[in-house]
């Protein structure tokens, strides 16, 4: 059933601790926090599992805090019309630091070293000499001059790739679907692999920084570690299921890979040789949950006051500058002749359009189109039954 929401106070729901900044974007009068809210207009969420629950009518937006969505039910916010966002590049900054971070202490096994040395608690004179003595087993190798691959050249993947050679690491990245922007961010010295195995067969480090799909899946398997250098280290700070753990179990083992990073840990990975696991530290910073959190609450602000999209996973991205009049907002079946359906509803009541916007994605489009002529507000109802009985609406807004 297609909604139509004219304007009130919006309710806003969150499921997790979400940083107060990104809460204060939401202004005192036009917006309540109940978290209790059986009914909200959005939800703002980290990593709280959303699969079970039931949605509400009124609920127009989920913005998630972070990156990644797995927790959301997107498929479902789609066929009921909930536009998803997340916050990519909010957290860039803090993930790049732990990756530079983990990478140049795993060379150095510093790890192994800070771990040997709490051993020699109660030694007292004797912790010295055997500092000396002991040492030598964790001698380790510099980062300099060896060559970094970097799968995926996003918002962290570039900063990585940028701060890694200012470290006088040669960086190698593959990236087939590479944005305009952050090419422009790129460093130049930053070589390009033509194919993700010209970039296994030639990397000493290899660094992963892509969301996990089909296609992404175990892409760290048995193939290839079999192209890659003997001793490579694989960092994973992006999805624990781009690893193939039955895989890589075997060339840590073998020797083929000299160490997995990861900060995924699980009991299968915490029983294998040479693996450095971290509890999923990558945006677990101050910064970065209050970049997150006003990127994310921002995001909702807009949409819910302007109609306008950024940074949603499941609605396509669209922008028409807000001046204040009348808009109506709708998410549709992406179908022949809709834009007309609704531009034909609205001039049927002697109204003037100013402006529009129409983007697709996939079996979906949105559009939104500003009324000239000011609207009474009486027959806003009759505008709404209008729209709504269009079949291929899924849902649709008047602001």
């Amino acid at each position: 059933m297609a909604t139509l929401t004219v304007d009130k106070v919006k309710t806003i729901k969150t499921l997790n601790s979400i940083a107060q900044c990104g809460l204060d974007v939401f202004d005192q009068g036009q917006y309540v926090i109940d978290d209790q809210s059986e009914n909200p207009d959005a939800i703002v969420v980290r990593s709280f599992n959303m699969h079970e629950m039931k949605f509400g009518n009124d609920l127009k937006a989920i913005a998630r805090a972070g990156a990644g969505v797995n927790n959301i039910p997107v498929d479902t916010c789609t066929e009921q019309g909930i536009v998803v966002f997340n916050t990519p590049g909010a957290n860039a900054n803090a993930v790049k630091e732990l990756v530079l971070t983990t990478l140049m202490a795993a060379s150095r096994n510093l790890f192994e070293g800070i771990s040997w040395t709490q051993t020699l608690k109660n030694e007292g004179d004797q912790i010295p000499k055997q500092v000396e003595a002991g040492k030598k087993q964790f001698v380790g190798k510099e980062i300099k001059g060896k060559t970094l691959g970097i799968i995926g050249l996003g918002a962290v993947g570039a900063r990585v790739a940028n701060d890694a050679l200012d470290l006088d690491m040669d960086v190698i990245g593959f990236d087939p679907f590479i944005s305009v922007d952050t090419a422009w961010n790129l460093a130049r010295n930053v070589q390009r692999a033509m194919t993700l195995e010209q970039l296994l067969a030639n990397s000493d480090y290899i660094t992963v920084h892509v969301p996990l799909t089909d296609d992404t899946r175990g892409i760290f398997n048995k193939e290839a570690f079999s192209i890659m250098k003997d001793d490579v280290y694989i960092l994973n700070f992006s999805r624990g299921e781009l690893v193939n753990e039955d895989d890589i179990k075997v060339a840590l083992e073998e020797g083929k890979v000299g160490k997995y990073i990861t900060d995924f840990p699980n009991e299968n990975v915490l029983g294998m040789k040479n693996v450095v696991a971290i509890p999923h530290l990558g945006a677990s910073t101050k910064e970065s949950e209050e970049n997150c959190a006003i990127m994310a609450t921002r995001q909702v602000k807009e949409y819910l006051e302007t109609g306008n999209i950024q940074n949603s996973v499941n609605f396509p991205n669209a922008h028409l500058p807000y001046v204040g009049k009348r808009r109506v907002a709708v998410f549709h079946k992406n179908v022949p002749n809709m834009v007309g359906q609704l531009t034909s509803a609205i001039s049927s009541y002697d109204l003037n359009i100013a402006d529009m916007v129409n983007r697709s994605r996939g079996d979906y489009a949105y559009t939104m189109i500003d009324i000239d002529t000011k609207v009474d507000r009486d027959i806003v109802p009759e505008l709404e039954e209008k729209v709504k009985s269009i079949a291929g609406i899924v849902t649709a807004r008047i602001i």
